[in-house]
């Protein structure tokens, strides 16, 4: 495979992308991206949340292989909750999976602004919108008060609702973008509007193929005309700094994917 820092950005991808634990996909991956999200959790089933001496062989493969972590916070976060019991348990969620990954160059700490498990935001009114986004302002506030995290290291991600709605609270606090390019794909939202809009305040980009109405699939299934719309705007707007996240979680659709961008490296 080819060797990492190919691209004008930091080409990436998940953890997950052989059957196994966390240290044995970095080691796999070590020499064949810049950049791996984390994407880790815990549940009173199951966790994954690296132990000490997991960071410190992390810490050790980044140092030596030039490698970045994008960490993606917990999914289950929803530092929007109506109800306060629940935003203050999405905000320590939070706060532990930044304190434990502090020793890694992070590159991005990805973030979710969701209401609640099943809670469609499309479906709130003009004052719920309102009320969401003040809510979500009051959990990143809290966190940049008692985490060491800066503000920019949130990279606050595009979902199934319009960005509009949460952008003044990204703009005001100072915060970044995941652009997921991918979920603009799958829930029809206008690529080049994006483009055009965020991706100066864009720290990651996730991209993903859809295939019959399912996401994170191989980029063998992302539209050739929208790829080529990313990459030229990635080229206009060059950031050495800026994730490339293929979000992806099995080896087929990384081999595919990566044979997919090395093959394009050569427009750029």
């Amino acid at each position: 495979m080819a060797s990492t820092h190919a691209f004008p950005f930091r080409f990436g991808t998940t953890s997950y992308i052989i059957p196994d634990e966390i240290i044995p996909n970095v080691e796999f991956l070590k020499d064949r991206v810049d950049d791996i999200e984390l994407v880790l959790f815990e549940s009173d089933e199951f966790s994954n949340l690296p132990c000490r001496d997991d960071i410190g062989r992390l810490s050790d493969i980044a140092d030596e292989y030039g490698l970045s972590y994008s960490v993606h916070l917990p999914l289950d976060a929803y530092l929007g909750h109506s109800d306060r019991t629940e935003r203050l348990k999405s905000v320590e969620k939070c706060r532990k999976i930044i304190e434990l990954t502090r020793p890694l160059p992070v590159s991005a700490f990805v973030t979710h602004a969701e209401a609640g498990l099943g809670v469609d935001i499309n479906l709130f009114s003009e004052d719920g919108v309102a009320r969401f986004s003040d809510l979500f302002w009051q959990s990143i506030n809290q966190l940049l008060k008692t985490s060491e995290a800066s503000a920019s290291e949130f990279a606050v991600e595009t979902l199934n609702y319009p960005y509009v709605f949460i952008w003044p609270v990204v703009d005001d606090l100072g915060l970044s973008v995941t652009l997921d390019v991918g979920h603009l794909e799958l829930y029809g939202f206008p690529l080049e509007d994006h483009l055009k809009e965020y991706l100066h305040r864009t720290k990651v980009i996730h991209i993903h193929g859809v295939r019959e109405g399912k996401d994170h699939n191989s980029l063998d299934f992302y539209p050739s005309s929208a790829m080529d719309s990313v990459l030229a705007a990635l080229q206009a707007s060059p950031d050495p700094d800026r994730v490339f996240t293929m979000e992806i979680f099995s080896l087929d659709d990384f081999n595919s994917s990566s044979d997919l961008m090395h093959e394009r490296r050569r427009g750029l």
